[in-house]
């Protein structure tokens, strides 16, 4: 079959259609959270294969390969590149209604222009065709970004990290904004003292503070913040269970922290403490220096123990948790709130069932003269498919403004991921439309257009401002 993504692609109507070529389609896209290589980026990396680009870390594509019953050798294993490309291809057309299916037709079809569908009789022709695209110098690292219209991108990074990648493309000139983002969950991590204090001994380092008080630890992150700020960052990023907010005294904390560093295992009630200490003390970092903080809430990670042994975290064996969210939420930013120091905020469920509960928990904080200040994060991770992303706009369109939305983000690892924008403006373009001619909304291009250019570039880049 050919052409399946045709111009249409899920746009249903007449009004869906104009809504997404006239307002959406070429529009700069604005990645403000990824998992992207910086060192990559920085060395303009050029990709052997298609293999190499789309199943080295893609763990999405990983965990359809296994349901698929692939063997873990031909998936993070040390098998040819093309065989590896020929279960793949075996797996996509087992895909079908999954987003898998969808994104990887979008990019064979936007990166390489292939419409022919992928399966075991076209793998050859695809892999030999696209790998060859690969290695010539069109499609280095740089130049798949620029090809996609990319305008910035905010990776995920650790508050040691030197960030001389980032100097790199930054001293370079390139085109595309490739901005750090501040991920600080490992200096909350005290379920394990070992791995905690061999990570503040680090930290120590990076900071060039010694670190024996929990003083010291506030005083060392700040170094590290300002140096994250001076290298252009602009947002944090929290991946958490839930949201940490139990009562504690600073004296509590101390000592908490005392304990920790003498090797100490804590007991449940003292890490919920530090970790809440902890959570509220990087608000006010944020706060202080007008970023915005993300908080990416839900995830039961690692869940294969075994697998975890063999090939470590991020590695397709997480699922969605059903830990309550609501009150800590609540807690945790009305303490901030309060003493006005709560920042631009973006929160992420991962449960769906947690939908209205984020939609509804905006409106409690919102204002500072600051449009949609708390955001509720685009469908992330195990949503951020057609019908997470239509939930979500359903949900938010009746119990906030979706107007006001800062729109998609790609959440990945892979540099051929970007066609996830083009699909999230389809849908959203796609609900629009159909209201239009269901008249429900005015059948006002002007209007509507507007607001579909708003939340798929201007409202980001106004928020932003990277």
């Amino acid at each position: 079959m050919e052409n399946f993504i045709s111009d249409d692609f899920i746009l249903q109507t007449k009004s869906a259609k104009r809504l997404f070529h006239n307002h959406a389609e070429n529009l700069p896209i604005i990645d403000y959270h990824c998992h992207l290589s910086p060192q990559d980026i920085a060395n303009d990396r050029q990709f052997n294969s298609i293999t190499e680009a789309w199943l080295e870390g893609d763990h999405y594509k990983w965990r359809a390969m296994r349901t698929n019953g692939v063997d873990e050798s031909f998936i993070t294993g040390k098998k040819d590149d093309f065989l590896k490309f020929q279960k793949w291809a075996e797996t996509v057309p087992q895909t079908i209604r999954n987003p898998l299916f969808h994104w990887t037709h979008l990019e064979l079809k936007r990166y390489f222009g292939v419409d022919t569908l992928l399966n075991p009789q076209t793998a050859q022709g695809i892999y030999n065709d696209t790998s060859a695209k690969l290695q010539s110098k069109e499609y280095s690292v740089r130049n798949l970004m620029l090809k996609m219209n990319v305008e910035a991108v905010c990776t995920t990074d650790d508050p040691i990290d030197t960030l001389e990648h980032h100097k790199k493309i930054a001293a370079d000139g390139f085109k595309v904004k490739v901005l750090p983002a501040w991920r600080p969950d490992k200096a909350m991590a005290v379920e394990d003292p070992g791995s905690f204090n061999e990570y503040i001994d680090k930290l120590a380092i990076a900071a060039n503070l010694e670190i024996s008080t929990f003083d010291n630890l506030l005083d060392a992150l700040r170094v590290r913040h300002d140096y994250f700020h001076e290298n252009g960052c602009r947002l944090s990023d929290h991946g958490l269970e839930t949201f940490f907010a139990a009562d504690y005294t600073e004296n509590e904390i101390r000592i908490i922290f005392t304990k920790i560093r003498e090797g100490k295992n804590l007991g449940a009630e003292d890490i919920l403490k530090f970790k809440s200490a902890m959570l509220y003390h990087f608000a006010i970092l944020d706060q202080e220096k007008n970023w915005v903080q993300q908080f990416h809430i839900g995830a039961l990670r690692n869940n294969n123990s075994r697998m975890m042994r063999i090939l470590g975290p991020d590695t397709g064996f997480d699922s969605i948790s059903d830990l309550p969210v609501a009150q800590s939420m609540s807690k945790f930013m009305n303490r901030l709130d309060t003493d006005d120091r709560l920042a631009k905020t973006i929160l992420y469920n991962l449960n769906p069932s947690d939908n209205e509960v984020y939609a509804t928990m905006l409106g409690n904080f919102q204002g500072s003269g600051i449009p949609g200040k708390i955001q509720w994060g685009s469908a992330w991770w195990f949503l951020d498919q057609k019908t997470g992303m239509e939930k979500h706009i359903e949900a938010l369109s009746a119990l906030g403004l979706l107007s006001r939305f800062v729109g998609m983000l790609t959440d990945s690892r892979s540099l051929l991921s970007y066609p996830r924008h083009e699909y999230f403006r389809r849908i959203l373009c796609n609900i629009l439309g159909n209201d239009m001619e269901k008249g429900e909304i005015p059948a006002d291009f002007e209007l509507v257009g507007k607001m579909v250019e708003n939340i798929s570039y201007h409202n980001a880049a106004n928020y932003f401002k990277l």
